[in-house]
């Protein structure tokens, strides 16, 4: 009995060879270099696009900074902060595709996306504080000239 199931065992096993065999081989398979090259230039293409409109859009904010009150500066600051955001995420990104594109199998590209997604959730943590002790101060500025008008309306009425 022993015999037979060895022998059935064996006989699943050979069979299943060619199929173990692809999967060993496939981490293995190399990118083509022409592959990697057109993702490089179309990433690079991009990337400068990007570039443009994030200057376009500096400048159109600093026109507008330049024409309005205080009170719509904080407005403008906050768009220049989200515009700027955006603008270091598209760098990223296609930096990221190209460190991909220039990964010559695929476990090689697996942990080029495993470091790139983690340097991205770290980025994305900090930018979360940074907006919670903005807005922190924010709000307490407000609050504070709240309070002084209120104590000054208080003031002339008594």
């Amino acid at each position: 009995m022993t015999t037979e199931n060895t022998s059935v065992f064996d006989t699943v096993k050979e069979s299943f060879a060619p199929v173990t065999e692809a999967f060993k081989n496939f981490q293995k398979v190399e990118v083509p270099e022409a592959a990697r090259d057109f993702v490089k230039k179309t990433a690079n293409s991009a990337k400068e696009r990007a570039a443009d409109v994030y200057a376009g859009s500096e400048k159109m904010t600093a026109a507008i900074e330049i024409a309005v009150t205080d009170s719509v500066t904080e407005a403008v600051k906050i768009s220049r902060n989200i515009s700027q955001a955006m603008y270091q995420d598209a760098e990223a990104f296609f930096a990221g595709v190209d460190k991909l594109a220039s990964a010559k199998s695929i476990s090689e590209a697996v942990q080029i996306q495993s470091d790139l997604a983690r340097a991205q959730g770290e980025v994305l943590i900090s930018r979360a504080r940074s907006t919670a002790e903005y807005l922190g101060k924010l709000v307490a500025n407000g609050a504070r000239t709240a309070q002084d008008n209120f104590s000054k309306a208080y003031n002339k009425t008594a």
